[in-house]
């Protein structure tokens, strides 16, 4: 297990554009999808070859900026009770959910900053974070951009940690009824320390590039 991912649509899983580094070979990656314990596949777990991976052209590797990449699968996905693509919101709905308090991040990384790794896939819920707060110089001073989202607890003890990039930042929309993807988990300060909360991409900004 390397990096989380979001499946969009039958044969396209968005991850973060870091995961790939080093590794642009499409032979070398399995996504695995419908899996809840990453020990144990069941009926239910699909495993798929890569075609292709585009990785966006302006990805800066020391910055972070534009941490997005999508894996094509070479055969399409089957929709199931345990494999479902992620909604991206409406435009309308956007600013709303980038003020959420009712979100959750996932992923099978580590559960502690020094820890190991978990078998079975985790849940958290978290806020998003004014970005006046998360850049100040109490925290991540300047080193997030306009593109980014800053998700967890400014207290610390919830956060994405290694493992978890390209993996989820979902919102819930109580008028909907939904939840729709608004981010990906790209970078932090270790993990789930005050003042250092979860940094992700900031997906509405890239909905024409997906």
């Amino acid at each position: 297990h390397l990096c989380g991912g979001v499946l969009l649509g039958r044969r396209a899983v968005l991850t973060a554009g870091h995961c790939v580094n080093g590794r642009t070979d499409p032979c070398s990656w399995r996504a695995v999808l419908g899996v809840h314990n990453l020990q144990k596949h069941s009926l239910f777990t699909a495993r798929r070859r890569i075609r292709r991976i585009i990785v966006h052209s302006e990805f800066k590797r020391e910055t972070f900026e534009n941490d997005v990449a999508l894996f094509e699968l070479k055969s399409a996905v089957r929709y199931s009770l345990y494999i479902q693509p992620s909604c991206l919101p409406p435009a309308a709905l956007v600013q709303p959910l980038e003020n959420s308090s009712d979100c959750y991040i996932s992923g099978w990384g580590r559960t502690a900053e020094k820890g190991k790794a978990s078998s079975v896939l985790k849940e958290a819920q978290v806020g998003i974070l004014p970005p006046s707060l998360c850049n100040s110089s109490e925290g991540y001073a300047g080193l997030m951009n306009s593109k980014a989202l800053c998700a967890g607890a400014w207290a610390g003890g919830t956060d994405t940690c290694q493992g978890d990039s390209g993996g989820p930042l979902v919102c819930y929309h109580p008028d909907t009824d939904m939840f729709y993807l608004v981010g990906i988990a790209s970078f932090g300060v270790g993990c789930a320390r005050p003042r250092y909360p979860g940094i992700y991409v900031r997906l509405s900004q890239y909905r024409t590039w997906i």
